[in-house]
């Protein structure tokens, strides 16, 4: 799985894969709808490589909070929680269970379970590759 070309962005709901780089923007796609557009510095572009969450200990990057979420569900989508954020909460610590609860919201949890969906629909979580790429190391 391949984070670093796909990226968030601040005030736009969703997901978008990166297709090109010019010299004072980039140009992203849509996971949503396909759509191209595009996207400036000052637009607050982060790819997901670069995203962690918070624990007790060291912070964990999304990619392994990813992974972990596709353990437990088998590849399959997270459960529709609606706006119940108390499981949410108890979700989330089955996956990760040292989390800072003070400094992770449930907006956050709420982000990375609509963004770990996006990415199994669209098939961009892949754990078979990254356990191969373990193995050859």
């Amino acid at each position: 799985m391949d984070l670093s070309k796909i990226l968030s962005i601040s005030g736009k709901n969703g997901l978008f894969k990166l297709v090109n780089q010019g010299k004072n923007n980039v140009i992203v796609e849509s996971l949503e709808d396909g759509k191209r557009m595009p996207a400036f510095s000052h637009d607050g572009i982060a790819t997901l490589d670069n995203i962690s969450i918070f624990t007790y200990d060291d912070d964990v990057t999304l990619e392994s909070v990813f992974q972990s979420i596709y353990k437990k569900e088998n590849g399959a989508a997270t459960p529709d929680f609606g706006n119940d954020g108390a499981k949410m909460r108890t979700y989330f610590e089955e996956i990760l269970p040292n989390y800072d609860k003070e400094r992770v919201y449930v907006s956050n949890i709420k982000k990375v379970y609509a963004w770990y969906n996006l990415l199994i629909k669209h098939n961009l979580i892949d754990l078979e590759a990254k356990q191969n790429e373990k193995t050859e190391e």
